[in-house]
């Protein structure tokens, strides 16, 4: 048996997802404090974030159970 691959709708629901995890990311450091926002956008906290969440996914696909 094939594996199973995702749909058109399981890719709209991931995208959905990302794109709402984003305005919510963002309208949250609009509500932050002058100094927080620099904190986000002066310092390389963004790249941090986006490296610690690339290095999850990758583990998690590799850990991921073979059949």
């Amino acid at each position: 048996m094939p594996d199973r691959q995702p749909g058109l709708r399981e890719v709209l629901l991931v995208a959905a997802v990302a794109v709402a995890v984003v305005l919510l990311a963002a309208g949250i450091t609009a509500l932050l404090p002058k100094d927080g926002q620099a904190l986000v956008f002066h310092t390389p906290l963004l790249i941090a974030v986006l490296v610690l969440g690339t290095a999850f996914v990758l583990w998690r696909i590799l850990r991921s159970p073979r059949t």
